[in-house]
């Protein structure tokens, strides 16, 4: 280790010789991001100055040349940034980015080569630029050799331990049993093994125990709900428009989400997945009214492409303000989710960082205006499609059939309690008037005769109100109500005929695209068609099609989803694996997941992304086998534990010497504690579990029952169980998140999420203890621990322990806990002459209660 120490010191002696600027890496990306619009990319040459060549700027333009080699204080360039002149406007250089120049000029203004010449002004890639490194074709590298081969489970270890090995670092080893557990099981479904699969666990001692579990957790409902999750922050999920304060709740969008669970429980292909919510409706066949389930899936889909904030509905709106946003912001969550890049950046002007111009931007808006034609936008509910399937309509034909024929008896049961009550009224009738008001009695009201009415008038009691005689006869009034029951009974078991939120084109109407001068739709330029971005014309990616003639659409969206899961483009693969490592690891190999461009940070380790990244393709974008190669290497299995050494070299941790600590999510942390108390309601699927403010202002789960002037009045809905569902089931506000999941960091989806925050704030700690839920799972808890575990309170506290940290407590451990337990129940006792239970149970539950807030509980190992 000392040889180690005093080579890396040689070594950095031997290079601190200062790094020489280049134009391609260090400049061009500086003026590109300040200069290049008004001097290179735009329309015209502002002062005849292009700054897109070295050599360019030595010749510079109306005023002379820009820069002087090796005489920065000569050259017009700094001249002009120094004294604020340029670039114009509020946006200048900083102070570092003002030194890389000096430095650049002061070392004689040096290039990475040759440059090549420009014939005209406008939008160019370097070959700088096409070397970025999420820009280059997928490798397939292989695993290095290391010198600790016995620690290689699999390549993922290889890689890993090759950089450790480069920084005289090791892995840690293994966690223990109990930690990987718990690990395996937070990860894959979002909730803690139950005491029993704890112990079962630790006693199989079969070299495949732990393969085991993962293909058990891999085949639960409960895997979809963890994982949908995730996908559902990218895309954008949402179960309300979110344009404006209103925030309209969108009745029908929970089929997408039920979609993406399904898909991933079933472990669709993760390319077909892509496919069918880019373009699902270019799949199938019209009309979709009556497609059958199979190209329904595939419909519902595209509910993809509807989830960005949609303001069609939103009073005194205007649409082409807001057609052109939803738009907008559709590219920019397909853009993040499945490419990693920030094309929302070129809607204005070129991409100021990365190789992207604006009709880069509007070549990608051209895919998706066929089926988003701002110019004929469709209101919300008209791009709703309304199916039911012949066999459910013939069900609903013969439920009503049933419902009729009681309807009729029912009617008939009326007309005789009628005619009873009638002939009982004669008798105050005079006989010689019987036949006559009896009579207009039989008569319809509309055909009856002025004079059967004043005949009628005359003797009130023949006018028989059937109703209220009903409703004062008890024995009538269940009599009637079993027909109504029934009825009502019939006809609510009909099959619905169900909305679908989806995306579809309208055959034949192709809409023209323009570019818009600075993303201004009242300023069309030129035309776009529909095609990739210039920067991957060399990757052999099939052409987007104006018009499809083999399919009724355009086959434009088909075209582009079938690119993208293509083995040739550079950045889906790498995109999906890096995010799905992120989820298991906590940060991912590139640590901004939406972000591969030239502001994101490059690849801690780029062989591995490329090698996931093929693996997955090869593998036919298998999902769940890749969560089984990640979680079978070593580098997973590691314990967390932070050794000086690490601490030292990597204290970010960057090179995976160990397990990342990570802290659940705000949805994992309530379904945990529901699945601790064994109260969640496994119910899958179907509409969300509405949410509502409180009388103090904060979201909870129940439903709305202010008055139409929004006042509190103080009814309670019975939401039947629901109220203890998934989290993924909760319904989803933009404008206000259920008060547990604002304060653990839910995602803000605006319009999407492409990383969670993970903050700590004394917020969370006020929640968690004055939480009315975290109050009321707590005495739950407590509850359970004395139904389960009567006998002692050193049973209470293992079993609590099992429970809430997948663990047995240690003697130490078990010692506090009883002191804690004592010291509350002294406390609770002050005051108290009869001897009973509560004293216990309110101590128990101020204990389960300090598990359930702790650091232990919060985080995962």
């Amino acid at each position: 280790m000392h040889i180690f120490i005093l080579n890396s010191l040689i070594s950095l002696l031997v290079s601190t010789k200062p790094v020489i600027p280049l134009y391609e890496q260090d400049i061009r990306p500086i003026l590109k991001a300040h200069c290049f619009e008004c001097h290179g990319e735009g329309e015209k040459l502002k002062g005849g100055l292009d700054l897109r060549l070295k050599k360019l700027i030595v010749k510079g333009g109306d005023s002379g040349p820009a820069l002087v080699e090796k005489a920065p204080e000569k050259s017009l360039l700094i001249e002009k940034i120094l004294s604020q002149e340029m670039p114009p406007g509020k946006r200048k250089l900083n102070a570092q980015e003002i030194e890389l120049l000096n430095s650049w000029i002061s070392n004689g203004a040096n290039t990475a080569g040759l440059e090549t010449d420009i014939k005209e002004a406008g939008f160019i890639i370097t070959d700088n630029e096409k070397k970025h490194w999420s820009f280059k074709k997928i490798s397939s590298p292989k695993p290095p050799s290391v010198s600790e081969n016995e620690l290689v489970k699999n390549p993922i270890d290889a890689f890993i331990l090759k950089k450790l090995e480069s920084k005289g670092l090791k892995a840690n080893k293994n966690a223990e049993k109990h930690i990987l557990l718990r690990r395996i099981f937070m990860d894959l479904i979002g909730m803690p093994p139950t005491p029993e699969q704890l112990r079962d666990f630790i006693k199989d001692n079969s070299i495949d125990a732990y393969e085991k579990q993962i293909d058990m957790l891999l085949a639960s409902k409960h895997y979809g709900e963890r994982w949908g999750r995730h996908w559902l922050d990218v895309a954008g999920y949402a179960d309300s428009e979110g344009f404006d304060g209103s925030d309209i709740v969108r009745t029908n969008a929970y089929h997408f989400r039920d979609y993406v669970i399904k898909s991933l429980n079933n472990n669709k292909p993760f390319d077909q997945f892509i496919m069918e919510q880019l373009a699902g409706d270019e799949m199938i066949s019209a009309p979709y009214e009556t497609a059958p389930p199979g190209d329904l899936e595939k419909l519902i889909a595209t509910g993809f492409l509807r989830l960005a904030p949609d303001g069609s509905s939103s009073k005194d709106v205007d649409i082409k303000l807001s057609s052109n946003q939803t738009i907008a912001d559709t590219i920019q969550i397909v853009s993040t989710s499945l490419m990693g890049i920030t094309v929302q950046c070129a809607q204005c002007h070129n991409h100021r960082y990365d190789p992207i111009s604006q009709s880069d931007y509007y070549r990608m808006r051209a895919i998706f205006e066929p089926a988003l034609n701002w110019k004929e936008w469709k209101t919300i509910a008209g791009r709703e499609i309304k199916i039911q399937y012949p066999k459910d309509k013939s069900i609903s034909e013969e439920l009503e059939k049933k419902a009729v024929v009681l309807d009729k008896k029912k009617a008939e049961r009326q007309r005789e309690v009628e005619r009873e009550e009638f002939n009982k009224s004669l008798e105050k009738v005079p006989t010689a008037l019987h036949g006559e008001i009896k009579n207009a009695f039989e008569t319809p009201i509309s055909k009856r005769t002025p004079e059967q009415k004043k005949l009628l008038s005359n003797y009130p009691n023949s006018n028989v109100n059937v109703g209220l005689i009903i409703q004062r006869n008890q024995k009538l009034s269940s009599e009637f109500k079993s027909y109504t029951d029934e009825i009502e009974r019939i006809r609510s078991s009909k099959p619905t005929v169900t909305s679908y939120r989806v995306l579809t084109e309208v055959p034949g109407k192709v809409p023209v695209t323009n570019r818009f001068e600075r993303g201004d739709y009242d300023q069309p330029k030129e035309t776009i068609k529909p095609g990739h971005f210039q920067i991957f014309l060399g990757h052999n990616l099939e052409p987007i099609p104006e018009d499809d003639p083999s399919i009724p659409t355009t086959g434009r969206r088909l075209a582009f989803a079938k690119s993208l899961v293509s083995e040739n483009h550079p950045l889906t693969a790498r995109v999906l694996v890096n995010r799905f490592w992120m989820h298991h690891f906590g940060k991912g190999i590139v640590e901004n997941p939406g972000d591969f461009g030239k502001l994101g940070s490059p690849p801690s380790h780029p062989e591995l992304l490329d090698w996931l990244a093929s693996t997955f393709i090869k593998s036919g974008w298998n999902l769940k086998e890749f969560h089984k190669l990640v979680m079978t290497s070593n580098t997973y299995k590691q314990s967390s534990v932070r050794t000086e050494e690490l601490q030292r070299i990597d204290p970010d941790n960057i090179l995976l010497g160990r397990m990342n600590v990570r802290r659940m999510e705000s949805e994992s942390l309530r379904d945990s504690i529901l699945k601790i108390n064994s109260k969640l309601n496994e119910k899958t699927y179907g509409p969300p579990v509405p949410i509502t403010p409180d009388d103090y202002g904060q979201i909870i789960i129940g439903t709305d029952t202010r008055d139409g002037a929004g006042r509190f009045t103080g009814k309670k809905v019975d939401l039947k169980g629901e109220e203890f569902r998934r989290s993924i089931y909760i319904q989803v506000r933009r404008s206000t998140p259920l008060a547990v999941f604002e304060s653990f960091d839910s995602p803000i989806q605006s319009p999407n999420c492409e990383h969670r925050n993970f903050s700590t704030t004394s917020t969370q700690s006020l929640l968690m203890l004055n939480s009315q839920f975290i109050q009321e799972q707590s005495e739950f808890l407590a509850n359970k621990l004395q139904d389960h575990a009567p006998s002692s309170i050193e049973e209470k506290i293992k079993l609590a322990w099992n429970l809430v940290f997948t663990c047995d407590p240690t003697d130490n451990e078990m010692k506090a806990s009883l002191s804690f337990i004592k010291d509350q129940q002294t406390f609770f006792s002050k005051g108290q002459t009869d001897k009973n239970n509560k004293v216990d149970l309110q101590s128990l539950t101020i204990f389960c209660q300090a598990m359930l807030i702790s650091n232990r509980f919060l985080y995962i190992d």
